[in-house]
């Protein structure tokens, strides 16, 4: 009686909404839980409810209790069109492929394989509403592509909050009045091309200022560029790559390389200046902080420097869980390779053979010995994505990194970090220590600027370095290009 359920209910629709009116049923192609569907199950049942009067399958991928990620961004791009490729060879009627298909080139390219009919998005269009449009007009470069971070849409759904999006602080406030076009442009400086200073200074520009974009690196895009090295965030470029082709199209004078200071400021006339300059490292006080084999996570995932083979990582927060992540090991280049790594380390069966489509999960062997730190108690990462934090813990635990929580630091020396956890001292004996402590704000430009009779704005960590996140940071820039 397992299939009587879905059959009556398209059996009865069907009759009720005639034969002219499209139906589509969501089918789940792979539980991924144990005991789950067998896959002739899943044929069987699709089969049946094509002949019951279904026109369209719309397909989801796991359970809400599967512990696979399937939509996070660790999830390779279009990792599940393979399943309804399968699906689709048995069938007669069409299939919709979904999850992780974030741009227009996925999208085609799922087409052209035959492993679908057509495509499902969601977060896509929440991160960009004109999708679709740019990808007629042959503009997919001006497309702002959604990440799969799920901080501003999932996370705050789970938490009763509005769903909005971190790339697009405007999703789910379309009703809400929206700034118009300025009739008094002002030159405007922004100081700082991360992820609050492009934001800031894009929606300035499409406002009508004149604005000038100072940066201090060779390239825009601050903790972002940092971000998008850690295995499972290489989509944090897109954003950079799409508010690269914002500030071409909306002329926004880029100045890179440039320690822009008060006197130039000053100098140059400009009537307001937004201070985007983020963050730096925290140095926690500990006695041998500056110890020859302690490094900051800035200097670590700027590749100064060699990573050693036995590391201990001070801080388990956002910050130390994916640089645990990269101390891991990097993602193959080939995308091919990249989903058949994800597909053994969690354990799913393309062929389908057992219940759930779930097989052994292939271990790997760790490539360093990695201790992951935090004087608070309890499991590490809290505070970081209420829908994806799970996944990262378990890939984590998966690699063999060790979790060591309630520790108090004692010193850093030549033998190693010493730790003392209940009272008790523990000598970790590592070539490498990793300060992933938090992070203070930047701001050296405030006091001076103000000084000389210059309105001031602050945004992202340049204002604060608490509870400082990229939701917070575009979402502060958005505001102040729209008050400007």
């Amino acid at each position: 009686n397992r299939m009587r359920l879905a059959i009556e209910i398209v059996s009865r629709t069907r009759n009720a909404v005639g034969e002219s009116f499209l139906l589509m049923y969501r089918i789940s192609l792979l539980d991924l839980v144990e005991n789950g569907c067998q896959w002739e199950d899943t044929v069987t049942l699709a089969k049946r409810l094509e002949t019951a009067g279904v026109d369209v399958f719309n397909s989801g991928i796991g359970w809400h209790e599967a512990r696979i990620p399937t939509i996070a961004h660790n999830v390779p791009a279009a990792a599940w069109s393979w399943a309804t490729g399968k699906l689709r060879r048995e069938l007669a009627i069409p299939i919709i492929a979904t999850n992780r298909i974030n741009t227009p080139e996925q999208a085609e390219a799922v087409l052209a394989a035959g492993d679908a009919d057509l495509i499902s998005m969601a977060r896509p269009f929440l991160a960009d509403p004109a999708f679709v449009a740019k990808a007629q007009n042959d503009s997919a470069a001006a497309i702002n592509t959604c990440i799969g971070c799920n901080q501003a849409c999932l996370d705050q759904i789970f938490r009763q909050q509005l769903c909005s999006c971190m790339v697009n602080p405007r999703a789910c406030r379309e009703t809400e009045a929206q700034p118009a076009r300025t009739s008094a442009p002002k030159r405007i400086a922004v100081v700082g091309g991360g992820p609050a200073g492009l934001a800031c200074a894009v929606t300035a520009a499409q406002r009508g200022h004149r604005v000038t974009l100072f940066e201090a690196a060779k390239r825009i895009g601050g903790q972002f560029n940092l971000a998008a090295t850690i295995p499972g965030k290489s989509d944090y470029a897109e954003t950079i790559r799409y508010f690269r082709q914002q500030l071409i199209e909306h002329q926004v004078d880029v100045r890179l390389s440039h320690q822009v200071t008060t006197d130039e400021l000053v100098a140059e006339g400009y009537k307001e200046v937004v201070l985007a300059t983020g963050v730096t490292p925290r140095k926690p006080a500990i006695a041998g902080i500056d110890h020859p084999k302690v490094v900051d996570y800035q200097q670590l995932l700027e590749q100064q420097m060699e990573p050693g083979n036995r590391i201990a990582i001070i801080g388990a927060g956002g910050i130390g869980m994916d640089v645990a992540e990269y101390l891991c090991g990097r993602e193959p280049d080939d995308q091919q390779a990249e989903l058949n790594q994800f597909l053994d380390f969690w354990g799913v069966d393309r062929n389908t053979s057992d219940r759930g489509a779930l097989k052994q999960p292939l271990a790997r062997k760790p490539e360093r010995t990695i201790y992951l730190c935090q004087r608070q108690p309890g499991l590490p990462g809290k505070g970081v994505g209420l829908t994806t934090v799970w996944a990262h813990r378990l890939s984590l635990q998966k690699k063999g990194v060790q979790f060591v929580a309630e520790v108090s630091y004692d010193r850093i020396d030549d033998a190693g970090l010493h730790l003392s956890i209940d009272g008790e001292p523990r000598l970790l004996e590592v070539d490498q220590v990793i300060n992933c402590s938090g992070q203070q704000a930047h701001n050296p430009l405030a006091e001076t600027l103000a000084a000389r009779g210059i309105t001031c704005h602050s945004i992202g960590g340049a204002a604060t370095a608490d509870r400082l996140n990229a939701v917070r940071a575009i979402g502060e820039g958005t505001r102040i290009g729209d008050q400007l």
